[in-house]
C-alpha cells in the first residue's frame, strides 16, 4: 500500500549529540542510570549497613575508618557509608520517575486520543474532566492522597502517575484533532477503514514527536516531587535509602557535616537538569526534523 510520509530530514537527527544540551543530558543520565544499575558493585553493597556508630559516624569524605573501609562521600549520622546510599537512592529515585511517568504517558495518550478522535460528546466529556483534573493543584493532591494510606515507593509511583497525565493528554488532543483532519486520515476512512485502525496506524504514531520530549521533561519532575515527598516524610520511609529522606536526614547537619545533604542534593540537580535539557533538545531537533514518525502505514 502506498504511503503518506511527511519528509523528514534524518542529517539534523545524527548530529543530536552536538547540541550541549543533548550531551550533557545523554552523558548524566547515562551515568546515572549505570551507577544505579550496578550500585551493588560499585559501593558497599548495603545502604542501611551500620558499624560502630559512635567510631564511624559523621566521618567526612575521603576517609578511611577504624575498620580500613574507605568512604568516598563520607558518611552520615549512623555510619552509614553516603556514598552507598546515593547509589541506592539512584535506583529509588529512577524507579520512581520512569515509571510514574509511564502511568502518566499510558493515561494521556488514552484520554488525548480518545477525545481528538471521538471529538461530540465522548470527547467534550474527556476533556472537560482532563481540564477539571488540571485545574486541581498538583502538590496539594500529592500531599492529601499520601496523608490518606501509608506511604511508600508504591504509593508515590501510582500518586505521581495519576495526577500528571492531564498536560499529556491536552498536549496529544491537539495533535490528534490536527492529525484527525489530514488527507491522509481521511483517505484512510475513504478505503473503509475502521477508526480503531485508523488510530492505531495512522494517529497515535504521529503524536509520539511531543509526547517523546514531554516524557523527558516528566521523568524530571517526577523525581524532584518524589524527592519533595520523601522530604516531607510522605514519600519513601527510612531506612530505605531516597535522595529526598537523606537530604531530610542531613538538614540538621549542614555545619559540622554538610555532605550528608549535599550530596543526595547535587545529585538531585544535575538529574532534573539533566533530564529537563535532554527534553528541550529532543522537542527542538524533532521539530527541526520534521513532525512525522511514519504517517501511514
Amino acid at each position: 500500500m502506498a504511503t503518506d510520509v511527511l519528509p523528514v530530514d534524518i542529517a539534523p537527527n545524527r548530529k543530536f549529540l552536538a547540541d550541549g544540551r543533548a550531551f550533557f543530558g545523554v552523558v548524566v543520565v547515562g551515568a546515572v542510570i549505570l551507577a544505579a544499575i550496578l550500585a551493588p558493585y560499585l559501593s558497599t553493597g548495603d545502604p542501611n549497613a551500620q558499624g560502630d556508630v559512635v567510631a564511624t559516624r559523621f566521618l567526612s569524605p575521603l576517609t578511611t575508618d577504624g575498620t580500613g573501609a574507605f568512604h568516598l562521600l563520607g558518611t552520615d549520622r549512623f555510619g552509614r557509608d553516603v556514598w552507598t546510599r546515593l547509589l541506592f537512592g539512584a535506583r529509588v529515585s529512577l524507579l520512581v520517575g520512569i515509571l510514574a511517568m509511564a502511568i502518566s504517558l499510558l493515561l494521556g495518550m488514552a484520554a488525548g486520543t480518545t477525545a481528538g478522535v471521538f471529538q461530540r460528546r465522548l470527547g467534550a466529556g474527556v476533556m472537560a474532566f482532563t481540564d477539571f483534573a488540571l485545574a486541581l493543584p498538583r502538590v496539594v493532591l500529592l500531599l492529601l492522597l499520601t496523608a490518606l494510606w501509608k506511604p511508600s515507593a508504591l504509593l508515590v509511583i501510582i500518586v505521581l502517575g495519576l495526577t500528571g497525565w492531564m498536560s499529556i493528554a491536552r498536549l496529544v488532543y491537539g495533535e490528534t484533532r490536527a492529525l484527525v483532519a489530514r488527507p491522509f486520515v481521511e483517505s484512510a476512512y475513504a478505503l473503509g477503514s475502521r477508526r480503531l485502525r485508523v488510530l492505531r496506524r495512522h494517529v497515535v504514531p504521529n503524536t509520539l514527536t511531543p509526547v517523546i520530549a514531554a516524557s523527558a521533561l516528566g521523568v524530571g519532575n517526577a523525581i524532584m516531587l518524589e524527592a519533595g515527598l520523601s522530604f516531607l516524610g510522605l514519600g519513601v520511609q527510612p531506612p530505605a535509602a531516597s535522595w529526598g529522606n537523606m537530604i531530610a536526614s542531613g538538614r540538621d547537619t549542614l555545619v559540622n557535616a554538610p555532605w550528608v545533604a549535599a550530596a543526595p542534593g547535587v545529585a538531585l540537580v544535575l538529574v532534573v537538569v539533566a533530564f529537563t535539557l535532554l527534553g528541550d533538545a529532543i522537542r527542538d531537533r524533532l521539530d527541526v526534523a520534521g513532525t512525522g514518525i511514519g504517517q501511514a502505514q
